[in-house]
């Protein structure tokens, strides 16, 4: 069984008919009964029904169509895109941020896009991280950008940096609380303080949970708070401690109204993963835009941008 087999089968499908088909293709009807028959022989069961109102598929038949269909539209994206590769690209790509990545990655990317392949047009879609990884599952976004890897079989992902996230409160400490000693602060430890962190779901509160879990320790009091700057205006408010990426707090560690803490002996760091589906082939618009999606976010680190240490 080849394509050309299966998009003869599609058609005799759609027309519900061997002879509209036939005119349609431009093929020998006798050709395509034949073509069937050995279709049939092949796989062991009836594909087709002649009745009164036309030709019909099967049960088998209708499964074959669906895969049919899928094969050919798949062929046919990768005929395109052959014949596309000197050209220079073009087409919309979507892409799917968390809002802490598309804060900083948006603007540039398209800034760069626009620069080198203007007839690209970049769809950046912004939402928590397991919105963004529903749009890879659902196809609705070509290219994700997420803190954990996705473990789908139909998802590749490729890590692209890594950054230590700390604990942090008011230069001035808490009113009831008392600060950490300078030093690294332990799990335990920071398990014990009032905490603003994200709901659970929320791609940094599931690191910190994972965390928790894997040293057997369990949060004590949390005000959940999805918002990266109300969380800060919150902990300098004094309401509590929170943990944030270095970089989204280096701004107010730098003009002394933030403090922050190493989190256990070894940073506790995340990593931001690019991921894409393996269903389709990308097109070269999508392959522009994952090339830069990198040269761009490996430049925001080079030049001091996106801080990843302390």
């Amino acid at each position: 069984m080849d394509i050309r087999q299966l998009r003869y089968f599609v058609a005799i499908v759609e027309a519900k008919s061997f002879s509209r088909a036939a005119l349609t293709l431009h093929v020998a009807q006798p050709a395509l009964s034949l073509h069937v028959r050995n279709m049939e022989a092949d796989l062991g069961t009836p594909l087709l029904v002649r009745t009164a109102q036309g030709v019909f598929p099967t049960e088998a038949g209708k499964l074959l169509e669906a895969g049919a269909r899928a094969l050919l539209a798949d062929f046919a994206a990768l005929q395109q895109a052959v014949r596309d590769f000197e050209a220079e690209p073009a087409g919309e790509v979507h892409i799917g941020l968390p809002g802490t990545i598309a804060e900083m990655l948006a603007v540039p990317l398209i800034l760069r896009m626009r620069a080198a392949h203007p007839g690209v047009n970049l769809k950046i879609a912004e939402a928590m991280s397991g919105f963004v990884l529903s749009w890879l599952r659902e196809g609705r976004v070509e290219l994700g950008l997420l803190y954990d890897p996705a473990e789908d079989r139909n998802l590749s992902s490729t890590p692209l940096l890594t950054e230590e996230l700390r604990l942090f409160a008011p230069t001035d400490g808490l009113p009831d609380t008392p600060a950490p000693s300078p030093g690294p602060v332990s799990l335990a430890d920071m398990a014990a303080l009032p905490l603003v962190l994200p709901g659970q779901g929320h791609g940094l509160r599931d690191r910190i949970d994972r965390e928790m879990e894997r040293a057997g320790i369990e949060l004590g009091t949390v005000l959940e708070v999805e918002s990266y700057s109300a969380i800060k205006v919150l902990v300098e408010r004094g309401l509590g401690f929170s943990v944030l990426p270095v970089n989204a707090i280096a701004t107010e560690i730098a003009a002394g109204s933030l403090r922050s803490w190493q989190l256990g002996t070894s940073p506790l760091r995340r990593t931001v993963h690019l991921v894409r589906s393996t269903e389709h082939a990308p097109s070269k618009a999508a392959l522009a835009a994952e090339t830069l999606c990198i040269e761009t976010l490996k430049q925001l680190v080079a030049d001091g941008t996106w801080r990843t240490g302390a």
